[in-house]
């Protein structure tokens, strides 16, 4: 199976749980580990040593060796190339608010292959400053900038209120993927890829989480 028909059959419990891996594996190297089981990363992530074969399964390149495991920095290398980290994904940002400014001061956002080339705003006392070292443009011209710059994530940290408008201008002018951090579900064609942020529902299930290990 290659990368892209594993992007469509993935479990999406899965795909949530292979960056916890790479965090995981990521410290175990820094720790001088060369190799890891799947019976040690289940005992260390609280998971069971058939669910970590499993997921493991779909990305890597290589099975774990009999009483050994896996090559950690293999491990590590096909995690990163299924979550394309190894190629540069060009990105915009629109809505310079707080949340997009702490977006935009974010410098480690390239290491996962994403580069946020600039942000864009309707706000006029933003427009033609420059933040975090990217410069802020008007929204009016994010269309030229997208097609001049083959950009192809949107990340929207609007009010509500915009997020569909901006949403709507983001897939007219051919981008990809959304990154939606505005609290509504948005409605795009079936081409255009969304991932929504939603804090709100994040933090009740930590508060959840909390209480019934509270219980135990």
């Amino acid at each position: 199976m290659n990368n892209d028909d594993k992007k469509k059959y993935m479990p999406k419990a899965t795909i949530s749980r292979l960056p916890v891996y790479r965090m995981y594996l990521k410290n175990k190297r820094s720790e001088g580990a060369t190799y890891v089981s799947s019976a040690t990363i289940a005992s260390d992530l609280d998971l069971t040593s058939v669910q970590v074969r499993k997921d493991l399964a779909w990305v890597s390149s290589a099975p774990g060796k009999p009483k050994i495991g896996f090559v950690v920095d293999n491990l590590i290398a096909d995690i990163e190339e299924y979550f394309g980290y190894s190629y540069q994904k060009n990105a915009v940002l629109i809505g310079v608010g707080h949340l997009g400014k702490a977006l935009l001061s974010y410098n480690r956002f390239e290491k996962y292959g994403l580069n946020i080339m600039a942000a864009f705003e309707h706000n006029e006392s933003k427009i033609n400053t420059v933040f975090a070292e990217k410069n802020i443009y008007s929204l009016a011209d994010i269309s030229d900038f997208i097609e001049k710059n083959d950009v192809s994530i949107g990340i929207i940290t609007v009010p509500k209120a915009s997020a569909q408008e901006v949403c709507d201008i983001l897939v007219k002018s051919g981008i990809k993927a959304i990154w939606n951090f505005a609290p509504v579900m948005l409605e795009v064609p079936k081409h255009v890829a969304v991932r929504n942020e939603d804090m709100a529902a994040s933090l009740a299930k930590l508060s959840i989480q909390m209480l019934s290990m509270n219980d135990r």
